[in-house]
């Protein structure tokens, strides 16, 4: 099957297109034919070998998809071949077809795009257990998302306004905050031009935050402690900035404060009968049309590294796509 190999661990550009084998599913397992594959910033640190889950060289990067079911393993009955589906297989999305544990299969609704359902689970699935298990977020609250601008940062200001929190949306560009008053969010801060800690306690009348989503790090996370509320839950979603940060734990202490870890693969895993009904409650927020992907562009699967490095270089304007092929 033709596909995306990494054959070294690197930057986008050290990927090649090519064929790659495709084995049968195994008993509990579906294979999924791929339309369309969305691109996010863990993918980038798979390539280079920096993620916390290395899989062995060769392989096919990148690990959300949305197509239809091509075969079925022996013990799957709850799909059948041309069911329209979204998978998170973690890797190997950058492929014709792909072989995905049934358990981290779902049924993609007819009114849902390919290229709409390849950026929607990652992000939306990521964001929503944040919120909803972690950070238990309540209507009133008042909600900061860092990294506004991008795919999971664009999902937490939707979800936020879906869930009934005042939502604070910061990102490092006016360009990417222009657009974020469209998805929900109450105010914004350019991070770029203005002291996130000064802002957020002056939006707050000095309280901060609730809850804060934070899927940059670095020195954005060394600010964000300093401008909780009390009882504030701070969720550590990734690290795009480049630096993992160190937290001074006593000043969890002076506000009663908690710095919760957010890892979606972990959790599907450990609890799959709860990540089934968030992404069934997150379908049907898309029908009810309170959360929708915004998507910065659709990229034919030739122009891989580019589609990588818009993320990568911090350019995206939401989710990332890549087509795969027609279906």
């Amino acid at each position: 099957m033709k596909a995306v190999i990494c054959q070294e661990l690197g930057p986008p550009e050290a990927l090649a297109l090519g064929e790659f084998p495709i084995t049968a599913p195994g008993p509990d397992e579906i294979q999924v034919r791929v339309a369309a594959c969305g691109v996010n910033f863990p993918d980038l640190l798979v390539i280079e070998g920096t993620y916390q889950e290395r899989p062995p060289l060769p392989f096919v990067p990148c690990g959300e998809v949305a197509g239809r079911v091509h075969q079925v393993g022996s013990q799957v009955s709850t799909f059948k071949p041309g069911d329209p589906v979204i998978a998170i297989p973690h890797i190997g999305g950058l492929a014709e077809f792909v072989n995905v544990p049934a358990g981290q299969v779902y049924p993609r609704p007819e009114t849902m795009p390919e290229t709409t359902a390849a950026g929607f689970i990652g992000v939306y699935g990521t964001a929503y257990h944040a919120l909803k298990q972690r950070a238990q977020l309540q209507p009133g609250e008042t909600l900061l998302v860092l990294g506004a601008g991008g795919g999971v940062g664009h999902a937490a200001v939707q979800l936020g306004a879906a869930m009934g929190a005042r939502v604070i949306a910061a990102a490092s560009s006016d360009a990417k905050l222009d657009q974020l008053p469209k998805q929900g969010a109450d105010t914004v801060i350019n991070y770029s031009k203005q002291n996130l800690r000064d802002a957020v306690k002056e939006l707050t009348g000095g309280r901060g935050a609730d809850v804060i989503f934070d899927p940059v790090g670095g020195d954005l996370f060394d600010q964000a402690t300093r401008c909780i509320n009390w009882n504030g839950r701070l969720l550590v979603i990734g690290f795009a900035a480049g630096r993992i940060p160190q937290l001074p734990i006593n000043l969890l202490l002076l506000k009663g404060a908690s710095a919760v870890g957010v890892f979606y693969g972990r959790f599907e895993k450990e609890e799959p009968a709860a990540a089934r009904q968030n992404i069934a409650e997150l379908c049907e927020l898309y029908a009810r049309e309170r959360i929708n992907p915004h998507i910065h562009g659709v990229y034919p699967l030739e122009q891989y590294a580019q589609a990588l490095n818009t993320l990568k270089q911090r350019q995206a304007l939401g989710k990332v796509i890549i087509k795969v092929a027609d279906q």
